[in-house]
C-alpha cells in the first residue's frame, strides 16, 4: 500500500495556507454542514413563525437535515424534515431565488385517505390551526378529492 501521507511544505500562517483555506471554503459547506444548517433553519423558522403551535410541539432535535442534491438537472436545496407521527411530516427548506433571496418554505406532508400523500404549504399559525381542525375528524388524513388531483406517492 503506498504511503499517502505527506508533510506540509508550507507554514500554517503562510499565504499558501490562507489561499488553500479560501479555495476549500469557496465550494460552500460540506454535506454535514448543510444538514446542520438545514436543521437550524427549520427550528428557527418554527420557533419564530409558529410560537404557539409547532414551537411547543417540535423540538430542534426532531429535525433531520438533508444536503443539497441535483435532481433531473435541477438543484434541490438543503432541507429538513420532522416526523409528527400518524404519517404526517413537516418539510422545511429555503426557497432561494435570484431576485428575492432566501425565504422559508414550510410544508405539511399529510397522508390522504386514498393511501397517497398531499403536500400543503403552510403560511402561518392561523392556517396551520385551520388545517389541523380540518384533519381532526379523519385523525390526520386528508380527504381524497379526485377533482383536485393533489395526491401522489412520495
Amino acid at each position: 500500500m503506498p504511503d499517502t501521507t505527506t508533510t506540509r511544505a508550507y507554514g500554517p500562517d503562510s499565504p499558501l495556507a490562507f489561499l488553500l483555506e479560501v479555495a476549500a471554503d469557496a465550494y460552500g459547506p460540506d454535506e454535514s454542514e448543510q444538514r446542520e444548517d438545514a436543521e437550524t433553519a427549520a427550528a428557527h423558522h418554527t420557533y419564530a413563525a409558529y410560537p404557539q403551535t409547532l414551537a411547543q410541539a417540535v423540538e430542534a432535535a426532531h429535525w433531520q437535515g438533508a444536503a443539497a442534491t441535483d435532481s433531473g438537472g435541477r438543484r434541490v436545496e438543503p432541507s429538513a424534515v420532522a416526523w409528527l407521527d400518524g404519517g404526517l411530516w413537516l418539510h422545511h427548506t429555503l426557497r432561494i431565488t435570484e431576485y428575492d433571496g432566501a425565504a422559508d418554505l414550510l410544508t405539511l406532508v399529510v397522508p390522504c385517505t386514498c393511501g397517497h400523500y398531499t403536500n400543503i404549504t403552510l403560511d402561518g399559525e392561523e392556517m396551520l390551526l385551520e388545517l389541523l381542525a380540518e384533519l381532526a375528524p379523519t385523525h390526520g388524513r386528508s380527504m381524497h378529492d379526485d377533482t383536485v388531483g393533489d395526491c401522489r406517492s412520495i
